[in-house]
């Protein structure tokens, strides 16, 4: 075994992966052996025929096992040779220590793992064994070869995976228990050490899966089941090391690399899904989803021991991401969601899905079309097997059809006779159905009718903030009318100006309109809550923890004629075991159908007979006699047995009252489903009442900046009739002034004709206000507004759109000359100014229509929404 880092990738995962070394052996001729074989079994002729067979089945051992500078593509292609003609041997020569048979060859293969151990057999499946070891370990090789941080690349090393995935699957299921026949074979021939290698080849593979799905910019819930899977797969190969054989028989550096594999993905897995949450703003879950990720990779650090510092920086990067976002999802709920997180064992398990399987590597290792040795078996031989294979699966088929019947009758006679649930009832283990469970579980794990008040005062928070800013901006509107009305009682018919009323009539309709809607929301809320109320009692039965202490139990009579309770119960459950028993049987005789077919090679025999074909035939099937009669004895004790159960389960009803309870249970699963209905109906009335109060805050938020952009060009233009104003009342001061040189007796300066300085006020008109920046929208509490975008995805415009500045109305066009003095106030302030807020003149209507009244239309409220937030 060896560890080796790729070329770095461009995902955030470390890339440092296993690859493993290839076994050992010592020469061995096969030549010289097989050639007398063939010359004693059959002639000098057929022996010199072969020849070339002979010396080409030398020439792939040695190029195959022994030590050579070829690149692992050449091996591999060896071995894949190598095994083949292997397979052609073994159904021609039997080699073994028995006289008749091959009987001088002798395979000796070390421990890929502990070099020091080694295995001595006369087993041509030990060659086999290690032959696709050493092939699933070149793949391995080829895998950690390619660079990984192109696409090609990854695509490469994923095929070269899960080929060596095939491989050590094949090793396992085939040759592993054949290795080990008579002499034991090394524990990394093992069945154990096989298919841990399989699960780590898996791992590898799916993990360059995971790294392309981060590369191409896969979504967060994607990514997260990609690396779940990940993490799954090194776990179950982590599972495999920590129990015997193998728990003593690696180093623990590679079984801490393993270990913090797994650690890693499920933490990955934890990060990623809590991006898809956030996105979907369910905000507890994801922070459960995170401290349990950091749980994990906290604990995987004591075991560290020896593991890459590659992978530990790895780790170390993504416990400070996890942290990162658990921290900002902690303020988010304490700030704006109030949601109860749910405990860890509230949570489903993390979804998974996998993108690799071991490839078949059956095919590639087929030898039927290869021509070595194929002369030394006649026609006749090959066409007697394959009919004996026919009659074997025939019978073998039928034989697993009855096991297979005989199960599933068990399990249909037992659900009819609501067994063994009814006598669990009665020892107080009572249950729900999986469905009814499972939506039960869901409104759990969703806060219950108890978390609702939560929700609850989210609506009320939402509708407060929606109507002070309500408030707001009717007081912005109301703040300027006064000014207005302030310079128009001051400066009398000079001040031109519109009047305000007639200006802003759009906007304070829109205000309205949203006050109405504030208010039926308002009726609706209350609805809902007295809703909440009305069916609380309905409701509480979902808060119940476990649910099953609402269920109905199965009582004892109150009294007994004879007393004998006990007794019809005890006789059931020991009849219910005894079918218990029968089943296990069926399974135990099915494992026993399988090896035997397994096991059922008379090539060797129909190779050497001199007989009749159908005497061997008749002779070899009768080995399935035995089973066969197991199976019949199985399916009739069971029906005898089914019928005794029919009586017991009779009496024990009749005693019991079992019809009584069985309708107090369905009356329970009922109330619970109603409980679940209207919990649902009143769930989604909240978050249809949340959407709408999201949506309606940012419609207001909209309007008042169009009310504060209204202000500020009020503000603008008054300034400019002020000017404007007082230089007509100075025009006028200076005539009077000519007029006056000639009396002796000089006016006031300034004074119009009939001025009395102590009939008019004494002060001068208001100077303009400085410009101020229009009063920005109240804020609402967070979350009900505008959302950061999570996690780096593109921010999403908000439904209703502030006007973009470098549009606005004020800038006059390009290259027009802006008005002379005197304009009239009751035209646009500026050449070509279009604000909603005046009239422009009739000719410039068409090709500057005025924009439409706002209206509060979708999202607000949406169409699938209820009738709860509906107008009236």
């Amino acid at each position: 075994m060896s560890s080796s880092a790729t070329t770095p990738s461009s995902t955030s995962t470390a890339n440092i992966m296993l690859a493993i070394f290839e076994k050992k052996t010592v020469a061995v001729d096969l030549y010289r052996p097989i050639r007398n074989y063939i010359c004693f079994n059959y002639s000098e002729r057929e022996a010199q025929s072969l020849e070339d067979d002979l010396q080409t089945l030398r020439s792939l051992r040695s190029s195959s096992v022994e030590s050579s500078p070829t690149s692992p593509p050449s091996r591999r292609d060896s071995l894949v040779s190598y095994f083949k003609a292997l397979s052609l041997v073994e159904t021609r020569f039997p080699i073994s220590p028995d006289k008749d048979h091959v009987n001088a060859v002798t395979f000796t293969w070390y421990d890929a793992f502990k070099p020091k151990a080694k295995s001595v057999q006369q087993n041509i499946h030990l060659e086999k064994a290690a032959v696709l070891f050493n092939l699933g370990a070149v793949y391995s090789q080829i895998g950690l070869s390619h660079d990984r941080s192109s696409v090609e690349g990854r695509r490469d090393a994923v095929q070269a995976f899960i080929s060596a995935a095939g491989a050590y699957a094949y090793l396992r299921d085939e040759e592993s228990v054949k290795a080990s026949t008579g002499d034991k074979a090394t524990v990394d021939l093992s069945v154990e050490c096989a298919g841990m290698l399989e699960r780590l080849m898996l791992a590898q593979a799916q993990e360059c899966v995971f790294e392309t799905s981060i590369a191409k910019g896969s979504t967060p819930g994607v990514c997260a089941k990609i690396s779940r899977q990940v993490g799954l797969y090194y776990e179950e190969a982590l599972a495999s090391l920590s129990v015997v054989p193998l728990n003593q028989h690696f180093d623990k550096g590679w079984i801490a690399h393993v270990q913090l594999k797994a650690a890693l993905f499920y933490g990955e897995a934890c990060y990623r899904f809590g991006l898809e949450l956030h996105e979907k703003e369910e905000i507890a879950e994801e922070i459960a989803r995170l401290r349990s990720g950091i749980a994990a990779l906290t604990e995987a650090k004591k075991s560290s021991k020896g593991a890459p510092a590659q992978l530990l920086d790895a780790l170390n990067k993504l416990e400070t991401n996890i942290n990162w976002n658990l921290e900002r999802a902690v303020k988010e709920n304490d700030r704006v969601y109030l949601m109860r997180v749910p405990p860890p064992s509230f949570l489903a398990p993390l979804p998974s899905f996998s993108m690799v399987k071991p490839v078949a590597i059956a095919e590639v290792l087929d030898a039927s079309k290869e021509k070595l040795f194929s002369s030394l078996v006649p026609d006749s031989s090959a066409k007697a097997l394959s009919r004996y294979t026919e009659m074997v699966d025939d019978i073998t088929r039928m034989l697993a059809e009855k096991l297979q019947q005989g199960s599933e009758l068990a399990r249909v006679r037992l659900k009819e006779m609501d067994l063994p649930d009814s006598l669990y009832a009665l020892e107080g283990n009572v249950g729900l159905p999986e469905d009814l469970k499972e939506d039960v579980e869901a409104v759990q794990i969703s806060g219950g009718p108890a978390g609702l008040e939560a929700e609850l005062q989210q609506l009320r928070d939402l509708r407060r903030v929606n109507q002070e800013l309500l408030v707001q901006t009717e007081e912005l509107l109301q703040k300027e009318a006064r000014e207005d009305a302030q310079f128009r009682s001051q400066f009398g018919t000079r001040w031109t100006r519109p009047q305000s009323s007639t200006l802003t009539k759009n906007l304070q309709d829109r205000l309205n309109r949203f006050a109405g809607n504030l208010k039926q929301a308002a009726d609706s809320d209350a609805r809902i809550e007295r809703s909440v109320r009305d069916h609380s009692a309905l409701m509480s039965i979902l808060d119940r923890r476990p649910i099953q202490t609402a269920l109905p139990t199965l009582a004892r009579p109150m009294m007994s004629l004879d007393a004998n309770e006990d007794a019809v119960v005890g006789a059931l459950k020991q009849s219910l075991r005894q079918l218990e028993t029968l089943g296990t049987q069926r399974a135990g005789l099915e494992d026993m159908l399988k090896e035997m077919k397994r096991k059922d090679d008379i090539l060797p025999k129909l190779m050497t007979s001199t007989g009749s074909y159908e005497d061997l035939f008749k002779k070899e099937i009768a080995k399935y006699d035995s089973i066969q009669g197991e199976i019949s004895q199985n399916i009739q004790a069971q029906e005898h047995l089914l019928m005794q159960i029919q009586a017991q389960n009779d009496d024990f009803s009749h005693i019991f009252n079992l019809e009584d309870y069985k309708v107090q249970r369905e009356k329970c699963y009922k109330q619970i489903q109603a409980a679940i209905a209207k919990y649902r109906e009143i769930k989604e009335n909240i978050n249809e009442g949340l959407k709408f109060y999201v949506t309606l805050q940012d419609a207001i938020t909209n309007v008042k900046q169009q009310c504060s952009d209204f202000i500020m060009t009020r503000s603008i233009q008054s300034r400019e009739m002020m000017g404007d104003v007082q230089r007509k009342m100075a025009g006028l001061t200076f005539q009077d002034r000519k007029a006056g040189a000639f009396n002796s007796s000089y006016p006031f300066v300034g004074q119009r004709p009939g001025f009395n300085p102590q009939a008019e006020p004494q002060h001068a008109p208001p100077h303009p206000p400085p410009y101020q920046t229009p009063e920005q929208p109240t804020t609402a509490t967070p979350g009900y507004g505008y959302h950061a975008p999570p996690y780096g995805s593109t921010a999403q415009a908000p439904p209703y759109q502030v006007p973009n500045p470098q549009a606005s109305t004020y800038q006059p066009p390009q290259g027009q000359q802006p008005p002379p003095a005197s304009n009239d106030y009751g035209q646009p302030a500026y050449p070509g100014w279009r604000s909603p807020y005046y009239n422009v003149n009739p000719h410039q209507q068409a090709s500057h229509p005025r924009p439409p009244p706002y209206t509060v239309q979708p999202p607000y409220p949406p169409h699938h929404q209820s009738g709860y937030y509906r107008p009236q």
